[in-house]
């Protein structure tokens, strides 16, 4: 009898840790896969529920191959325990161009954090990006951001089945005719005129190897406009603080400013300093206004 109980134990210890941490409130596994609308997979070995959802709308193809999503297209959520209490998400979510800033918006706005934005291959038609996210608090919130986040993707491709190429503006006028006062007036930085074009360049200060690097060394925020006053286009690239991110990337969203790329172009400065690029289409003087706003939210 002895050893029986014995054995009845080991059996209900190894299956108890191998079930999800459902009665948890902390990671309700089975109220994240109800919020979601898809089923997860338990981790034991990390104590991580994962949701994954395969791209399988839309035909990608690498260098001339069909890429079966098994290779790398497949959205991702994963859920642990956050050691302040509550819960943690980090995830990944497969992008294409006409996709990208409407759903950074839907993650900004629910309390996602949007950490990078980048592409994984080569040669992809149609084009593809992967934006990461993170965040904390109650796993139902979280859960609720990427189905808002996932939802939003199925909503722009049952509009349009077939991602568009442009962002359907109008065309920039071939020669450009940029009032450079307007821009320096607004955001208080002297620039520099090229054919009707028009750049301005704002530094900071990060160490490397105890080298002070600065705007000349690639340090720097830039703004450069084409185009016409009422027409114009603006590129270019935000360097920010790890703290200044997140409030620099909603600035530019709800000003209608795209966001391209976020990465990093050095390694080992201190402090660390991320980039982000975006293209923004509109008149000259608002476009300027909206990068005022955003570099309000720095530290510098």
């Amino acid at each position: 009898m002895k050893t029986d109980a014995i054995s009845r134990f080991l059996k209900s210890l190894a299956i108890a840790t191998t079930l999800p941490l459902a009665a948890n409130a902390a990671l309700d596994t089975n109220r994240i896969e109800q919020v979601i609308g898809l089923k997860g997979t338990w981790s034991a070995a990390e104590g991580v529920f994962k949701v994954t959802s395969p791209r399988t709308d839309v035909k990608i193809a690498v260098d001339g191959w069909t890429m079966p999503p098994f290779m790398g297209l497949g959205s991702w959520a994963a859920f642990t325990e956050a050691k302040m209490g509550g819960a943690m998400v980090m995830g990944d979510t497969v992008l294409f161009q006409d996709e990208v800033n409407p759903v950074m918006s839907v993650a900004l706005d629910n309390g996602l954090s949007v950490t990078a934005l980048h592409n994984h291959f080569f040669y992809d038609e149609p084009k593809v990006y992967f934006m990461h996210v993170g965040g904390e608090g109650s796993a139902e919130k979280l859960a609720t951001a990427v189905h808002k986040v996932w939802d939003k993707v199925k909503e722009i491709r049952a509009a349009n089945p077939q991602p568009t190429t442009t962002f359907g503006s109008t065309p920039v006028p071939a020669q450009s005719s940029i009032t450079g006062k307007t821009i320096e007036d607004l955001l208080g930085v002297k620039g520099q005129a090229n054919n009707g074009m028009f750049k301005v360049v704002i530094g900071r200060t990060a160490k490397m190897m105890d080298t002070e690097v600065g705007k000349e060394m690639g340090v720097n925020t830039w703004a450069a406009f084409a185009g016409a006053d009422d027409n114009a286009v603006v590129d270019g690239d935000f360097a920010v603080l790890e703290d200044e991110l997140q409030p620099v990337l909603k600035s530019l969203r709800h000003d209608g400013i795209n966001i391209v790329a976020i990465h990093s172009h050095m390694t080992h400065e201190n402090p660390r300093i991320l980039f982000l690029h975006y293209w923004g289409r509109g008149k000259t003087a608002d476009l300027a206004r909206a990068l005022k706003v955003a570099l309000a939210t720095q530290n510098q």
